[in-house]
């Protein structure tokens, strides 16, 4: 009885995987594709960036990059090389990097832990700070938590990642010298750039549960509630938390564009090794395999993070029967 009780949820399953595995695939054939016509498109000689890359740029000369030309089939008409790669894609390989001659897989796998590391801290801190803030400026609307909390929202939203990053620096390394400035060795290093990512998450969710708890204070059925005996914390922790977590949770699918977008730009600051700091890397190099699977893995970490945060609103969502 109860297999046949959960058949319509797998039912409903399969339709909703199969959207996710087709926006997937789509992704990484837009994504390489924009990236191949992009690097194409930028001024300087590819080879001899990629020569510049492979030897140092006091070590290039003509004939060292007209040799790159040739082993790269850089010569090759555009539309050759591009239907190359998605033959390629097919078969699920990447390609060589230009640069290392190692495949583009072995790097990315390599880079990947440390993005998602940072990813994952960087959301649950945010997590932690946001909706913490936001529930209690939302029980007292107006009131001095509030104010504080909204002037900071704004301002480290309207606060570039770069320069936010550079403030933490100058104050947690320089001044206080509690946390590594840069780099990995360090047990610490991962703190900075998390932190930077995820105070301007928390700036964005702390408004959301804000929000949210304005409207379940003044819900009916939070006043029964408390009508039913229940302290004000009662209430919030067994009608209030569910119902404030639901837009909070929804909402993140939004931010993945920032988070996304912020780990490039945090991991090239702090040195950190991850996808974001190689794809970097790889546009000054013009290691155009390289350029095209970093930006495609950083895709689909968008697809995969996307489909989490549906997968957690339906389980969420207060409206669910049990």
């Amino acid at each position: 009885m109860g297999l046949k009780n959960n058949l319509p949820a797998w039912r409903g399953l399969a339709p909703a995987l199969a959207r996710r595995l087709l926006q997937a695939a789509m992704v990484a054939l837009l994504v390489g594709t924009l990236c191949f016509f992009m690097t194409r498109l930028l001024p300087g000689d590819i080879a001899y960036r990629i020569a510049a890359g492979r030897y140092g740029y006091d070590m290039v000369t003509a004939a060292a990059a007209e040799a790159v030309r040739i082993e790269l089939g850089l010569d090759r008409p555009w539309f050759a090389a591009l239907a190359d790669w998605w033959g390629r894609l097919l078969q699920l390989d990447l390609g060589m990097s230009q640069v290392t001659g190692e495949p583009v897989l072995i790097e990315i796998a390599r880079q990947l832990g440390p993005t998602l590391r940072l990813s994952l801290l960087a959301m649950a801190m945010s997590l932690c700070v946001g909706p913490t803030l936001g529930v209690l400026a939302g029980l007292r609307p107006g009131g001095l938590i509030d104010r504080l909390t909204l002037a900071l929202s704004v301002a480290l939203r309207a606060m570039p990642p770069f320069l936010l990053g550079l403030i933490l620096v100058l104050v947690f390394s320089v001044q206080l010298g509690a946390l590594p400035a840069a780099g990995h060795d360090d047990h610490g290093s991962i703190m900075l750039p998390a932190l930077t990512l995820a105070l301007g998450m928390a700036a964005v969710s702390c408004r959301v549960a804000r929000d949210a708890m304005v409207q379940v204070s003044a819900s009916a059925y939070f006043a029964f509630a408390l009508t039913k005996g229940l302290t004000p914390r009662q209430a919030l922790l067994r009608h209030g938390v569910r119902n404030v977590a639901a837009p909070v949770t929804a909402y993140l699918g939004v931010q993945l564009v920032y988070l996304i977008e912020g780990v490039v730009l945090v991991e090239t600051i702090f040195a950190w090794p991850g996808i974001g700091h190689a794809l970097v890397h790889a546009i000054f190099g013009r290691d155009v395999p390289m350029i095209q699977g970093s930006a495609l893995v950083l895709g689909l970490l968008f697809v995969l993070f996307n489909a989490l945060v549906d997968t957690a609103c339906a389980f969420i969502d207060p409206r669910r029967k049990p």
